[in-house]
């Protein structure tokens, strides 16, 4: 391979600036779509696949024909395509508990993945998430290193089951149904100061070795492919141009030999304004050990600087050489030379019943009960079905894209019922309760309004705004602003149960005293049925908090086992109930017992009376 050739696999870059001449002319090894970045709007399955073979057919006629490798953002399901399986995200999966379902969700993210023609995921995020002022909080699993590091599961299906005999830290991925992964952000992206994202890690040695880096111990071991650089710092020093962690550790001590990938422009951010260096931002991040850069858009700029450090000898070949072994073990490995173009085959699996399926199982079991009943002997859940009237109220009743939150369809989410399928939480209730019970929906109910009708209950659904990294950081925590006026309305002049939609725990302590029932729905994705299965007993609570919800924002970062540590609700909390089919059962099991044990005395006693005449 010549110099070009070689740098050109080392480049990703977005699929706006893609095109067959310059996959061809420039040697380009990767392409990808950032977030809402997509062939045009509501595209379909074929769409994707069509304008994927467009760009590897480019690369196939450069000199080598070294086939190119598409990634995309699929972070809780293939979350940027129309009609995609939204997932809950990793905020609500964590209070699962169940690295199984992490491992069928990542099996079925990766089929619909493939059938858009797309061999390469940037998932899943395991970040151990501290402090939940950080925007991205909702992409960890938990603040507890033992929960991420269990879900880590989901790499084996997303890539497949490691074969037994496979050698320590090589990718693997097994087969045309399966994609590769991608842990990030190494390392320490769930802790920095304050949750400010992209900002400082503030964590000695050992701390970082046991609160940040167990998880990609354990993604190395399951084979993951790649690994992605946080744009964070670790003690002052920046992830992407930390050779100690990159290529000393993570390569030389952990022993991974898949390629690291650098996060969207984020060796721009190795120096800033008023002291920008692009040219030292390149040496720095090569030189500790990113093997592909993700330079979007300015891409010449990139090729012509790492060639002239190469040339001018600041950056050996040898470095060069060990980026570009590593990107095409990848390749080869997943059979991109074999099978460089994408088919249609795959189409039917994309949002397919069985996978919605799953991701309305994946929602009921990550809800958590936080409170159930003014007190213990007066619980409102399961809700009955046969009533009335009942009153659904909230912004975040009747709103898909809240539901899902932030990575879906476009970077940031979006608002409304129209940017892809799914069922919201409203029309799930009026789909599961009896056809004689009226629902009646109001946003933002006055209090005259909910007084003067005679509801049985409320089902009341708000939360937080979709956000996704940056634009998420927030001190305050707080809901939405119609949030408080709608439980301050509601709640008090009629049962209610608070469903909270929201991509961390939030400040709720000044409710609680008000609301019957109290539930945290995270972000679940676009199953809403997954909630009404749980609030009216299809199927029992057993949600527990993976997160510590804390009563003031003043109190944070708090998480389980500080000395400060007084939450709302702890970490590891979760009440549980009953499905209805299960009460009923019991019920009836406990009156066959009592009619039984009737039974017997009567007997006994008549056979008493009987002997003593």
């Amino acid at each position: 391979m010549t110099l070009e050739e070689k740098i050109g696999q080392m480049v990703q870059i977005d699929r706006s600036v893609a095109n067959a001449k310059v996959m061809k002319t420039s040697f380009i090894g990767s392409v990808l779509s950032g977030g809402g970045s997509e062939p045009l709007p509501k595209a379909t399955a074929e769409d994707w696949v069509n304008m994927i073979n467009e760009f590897q057919k480019g690369a196939l006629e450069s000199r080598l024909g070294i086939p190119m490798i598409y990634g995309i953002d699929a972070v809780h399901g293939h979350n940027n395509v129309y009609n995609a399986t939204i997932f809950p995200h990793n905020v609500g999966l964590g209070c699962t508990r169940d690295p199984d379902l992490a491992q069928r969700i990542g099996a079925a993210t990766a089929l619909e993945v493939r059938a858009t023609g797309i061999p390469y995921v940037f998932a899943p995020c395991i970040a151990v998430c501290r402090d939940p002022r950080w925007g991205r909080c909702y992409e960890s699993y938990s603040e507890d290193a033992k929960i991420v590091q269990e879900m880590t599961e989901i790499i084996s299906g997303l890539q497949g089951s490691i074969p037994p005999n496979s050698r320590k830290g090589f990718p693997y991925v097994g087969g045309k149904t399966k994609v590769a992964a991608c842990a990030k952000h190494f390392v320490g992206d769930g802790g920095t100061a304050k949750g400010v994202n992209e900002n400082n890690t503030l964590i000695d040695w050992h701390g970082l070795l046991s609160i940040h880096m167990p998880a990609y111990s354990d993604s190395i071991i399951k084979g993951v492919s790649t690994v992605m650089v946080s744009y964070s710092s670790w003690n002052g020093a920046k992830m992407h141009a930390n050779r100690d962690l990159v290529t000393v550790f993570l390569k030389n001590t952990l022993k991974f030999k898949g390629f690291v990938i650098s996060d969207w422009q984020g060796i721009d951010r190795i120096t800033a304004p008023p002291d920008s260096n692009y040219t030292y931002s390149v040496q720095a991040s090569i030189e500790a050990g990113v093997d592909m850069v993700m330079v979007p858009y300015k891409y010449d700029e990139f090729i012509q600087d790492l060639t002239l450090l190469v040339k001018s000898n600041v950056i050996p070949m040898e470095r060069i050489d060990d980026a570009v072994e590593r990107i095409l073990l990848v390749k080869f490995t997943m059979g991109l030379f074999e099978n460089p173009l994408a088919d249609t085959s795959l189409v039917n699996e994309l949002g397919s019943q069985e996978h919605r399926d799953l991701a309305r199982e994946a929602v009921r079991k990550s809800l958590v009960l936080l409170k159930n009943g003014k007190n213990e002997s007066t619980p409102l859940l399961p809700l009955s079905k046969k009533v009335p009237k009942i009153l659904v109220a909230g912004s975040h009743a009747d709103n898909l894209g809240y539901q899902c939150g932030g990575w879906t369809i476009k970077w940031q989410g979006f608002s409304g019922n129209s940017d892809t399928r799914g069922t919201t939480i409203l029309s799930a209730i009026k789909s599961t309760v009896d056809p004689s019970t009226e629902v009646v929906f109001r946003d933002n109910p006055d209090n005259e309004f909910v007084k003067s009708n005679n509801f049985e209950y409320a089902v009341v659904v708000v939360g937080e705004p979709p956000y996704a990294e940056t634009a998420g950081d927030s001190t305050a925590l707080t809901m939405m602003e119609s949030g408080p006026n709608v439980i301050n309305n509601v709640c008090g002049t009629v049962k209610c149960v608070v469903v909270i939609i929201s991509g961390r725990p939030i400040v709720i302590e000044p409710y609680v005293s008000t609301i019957d029932a109290l539930v945290a729905a995270w972000l679940p994705g676009t199953e809403g049925q997954g909630v009404t299965d749980v609030l009216f007993g299809d199927y029992g609570f057993t949600g527990k908090l993976a997160r510590t919800w804390f009563k003031s924002v003043d109190q944070l970062p708090m998480n389980v086992g500080d000395p400060h540590y007084d939450p709302l609700y702890p970490f590891g909390f979760g009440l549980t109930t009953e499905s209805v089919k299960d009460l009923v059962a019991r019920s009836t099991s406990a009156a066959i017992g009592v009619r039984a044990c009737i039974f017997t005395i009567m007997v006994t006693l008549f056979i008493s009376l009987y002997l003593t005449g």
